[in-house]
This record gives structure tokens, C-alpha cells and sequence, in this order.
């Protein structure tokens, strides 16, 4: 049986699964839920775990800085892209690797679905695209051998660029024009992760971590650069159930703007703040199952965006 450092909650040992920007409607508010802490504890011991999650974000609602904007209102045809909706779906394989308790090396590769419609500037008509594919896979590491009270680690690692980003419009009157690029599976870019994470115990029954992290591009690809992104988690969990571990977040996302003649500058970049209560359920000892709400508390984005009002996050976690 894994021995397990006391008052610490757990790492799966995953980097968060969600630092890219999803949508240039959504580069603001892309997925910022961290799962790396949703167990009873930190596992001290080395071997091969796997999580296998689902995350659901629904852009449904347009806004523009801090309020919401009624898109049936706007006279067409309109002198900007009026988007209307954005169906974002994220199933991502991870596999991370501890050889000692103090390095660990992590993968994951995910599959992006998105149905999107929008009307195009100068349009009257709606367009629709469905982009599908193998998203930009991560490959990271960590280290937290410091020492001192409670659990202190950093993470490091790089965003590869191999999703795809030549996805057209497959109806209406943008039939046959590619998507912006912020829509695209993925990036076309190298990017930089570096984090930092702190956790430790606030009684016998409930932990606390911290979390930040940033998503830095190398480069620029077709003439488009992705924002610089960051995101900051913190939390607590209850650990005094047997077997169900509830827990809360909040997690901030803040998104400059992307660059580039490909890039929808003007419609990219912001601040949003979810509130994310969820759980995890133990199956036995190797396996465990978990899920979690995201319910936007406050945003701002930068021209006119798409902005989930709820997202939906489940998972299973498994040691190997």
C-alpha cells in the first residue's frame, strides 16, 4: 500500500490540463479547474499514475468588458464579428511518472471537439465550423524536494505544437474561409510552463494549496502569436469522510491579448474568476473518481466574447 505524506492534499502529479487558450472567444476564460489536489494525500512514493478527464465549457453568453450583451439586439449586418455560440469539448490522456519522491515527469495529450457558430463582419447569416483533433500535448516536470513546513514545488515544461490549425468554416456564408486561430485545435506555437505550487494542513481535517502558473510562446506561426496566460488556483478540502473528499477552488485565469495578422487582437485578452466546488469519491485504493463545477463570479474581457456561464469538469485518476 503508497504511504502518503499527512495533511497534504493530493497530487495526481498532473500540471493543469487546461493553460492554453481554447478560443479566441475564449481566450479570457479558457479552462482553469486544477485537479492536481482532489485526494487525501500527497503520494510520497514513486510509480506510474494516469488520469483520464473530460472538461466542458459552454460559451454561450457574449459579453464585452464586465457586462453581458444581448446579441439578438445587434442590427446586422454589424461592423464586428457577433459570435453566438462555442461548444468546447476537452478529453485529455495524462500520464506522469515519479521515480523519487522528489522529481516527476508528466504527459498529456488531448482531443479537442468545438461546434461553433458565429456571423462573420459584415455578414447576415450564420457560419458554421466544427473543429476536431489531437489539441497541443504538454510534456512537464516538477520538483519539490525543499524541504520546511509543508509542500512547496516548482514545475517546468513545454507546450508542443501539435495540434492542428487549418480548420475551415464548413457552412454559411465564410464556407471555406479557416477559422481564426484562436479556434483551432491548436496554437501552430512552442510555449514555456512555469509554475509554482504550496500546499499544507489548516486543521486535522482540512488542507489548503496555492498554485500559479504562466504560459509563455517562443514563437509566432502564419503570423500569429497566442497571448501570455496565467493562471492561479487556491483551495481547500475536507478530509475527514471516509472515501469522499469534498473540495473548493478558486481559480483565476488573466489572458493578454494575441498578436499577429492572424490574430483577433481586438476581441482576445481579459480576466475571469471561477468558484469551483466539487468532489472526489475513492473506488478502492488505486482508483478514484472525481468531478466539479465552475461557476464564473466575475469577468472581464477585452471587445466582444463568448463566456461560459457554468463548466463542467469529471475525471478518473488512476495509480498504476
Amino acid at each position: 500500500m503508497p504511504r502518503f505524506l499527512p495533511g497534504a492534499a493530493l497530487v495526481a502529479a498532473l500540471l493543469p490540463l487546461c493553460l492554453a487558450t481554447s478560443a479566441h472567444a475564449c481566450s479570457a476564460c479558457g479552462c482553469t479547474l486544477t485537479t492536481d489536489w482532489i485526494g487525501e494525500g500527497l503520494a510520497a512514493t514513486p510509480g506510474l499514475r494516469a488520469e483520464l478527464r473530460y472538461d466542458y465549457l459552454p460559451q454561450t453568453q457574449l459579453r464585452s468588458g464586465t457586462r453581458a450583451v444581448d446579441a439578438n439586439a445587434i442590427a446586422l449586418p454589424a461592423d464586428r464579428e457577433i459570435e453566438r455560440y462555442s461548444y468546447n469539448h476537452y478529453v485529455t490522456a495524462a500520464l506522469d511518472w515519479s521515480p523519487g519522491t522528489d522529481f516527476a515527469v508528466n504527459v498529456q495529450v488531448p482531443l479537442v471537439i468545438r461546434p461553433h457558430l458565429t456571423i462573420a463582419e459584415g455578414d447576415t447569416d450564420v457560419s458554421n465550423s466544427r473543429t476536431s483533433g489531437l489539441g497541443d500535448v504538454r510534456i512537464t516536470g516538477r520538483y519539490q524536494g525543499f524541504g520546511g513546513p509543508g509542500i512547496t514545488g516548482l514545475q517546468f515544461g513545454l507546450k508542443l505544437p501539435s495540434g492542428g490549425f487549418h480548420t475551415a468554416f464548413r457552412s454559411g456564408p465564410q464556407q471555406g474561409e479557416l477559422l481564426d486561430r484562436g479556434l483551432q485545435a491548436g496554437t501552430g506555437t512552442t510555449d514555456a510552463l512555469v509554475g509554482a505550487y504550496h500546499f499544507g494542513m489548516l486543521t486535522g481535517k482540512l488542507d489548503w494549496f496555492a498554485q500559479a502558473s504562466v504560459q509563455i510562446p517562443f514563437d509566432r506561426r502564419d503570423e500569429y502569436k497566442p497571448a501570455v496566460t496565467g493562471v492561479g488556483s487556491i483551495g481547500v478540502h475536507y478530509n475527514g469522510w471516509k472515501g469522499i473528499t469534498p473540495q473548493v477552488q478558486l481559480n483565476l485565469r488573466i489572458a493578454g491579448q494575441d498578436k499577429g495578422a492572424n490574430a483577433d487582437q481586438d476581441n482576445s485578452g481579459g480576466e475571469l474568476l471561477y468558484l469551483s466546488p466539487g468532489a472526489t469519491v475513492a473506488v478502492n485504493r488505486r482508483i478514484a473518481l472525481f468531478g466539479f463545477i465552475q461557476a464564473p463570479v466575475y469577468s472581464r474581457v477585452v471587445g466582444y466574447q463568448l463566456v461560459p456561464k457554468i463548466t463542467v469538469s469529471a475525471g478518473l485518476q488512476v495509480r498504476l
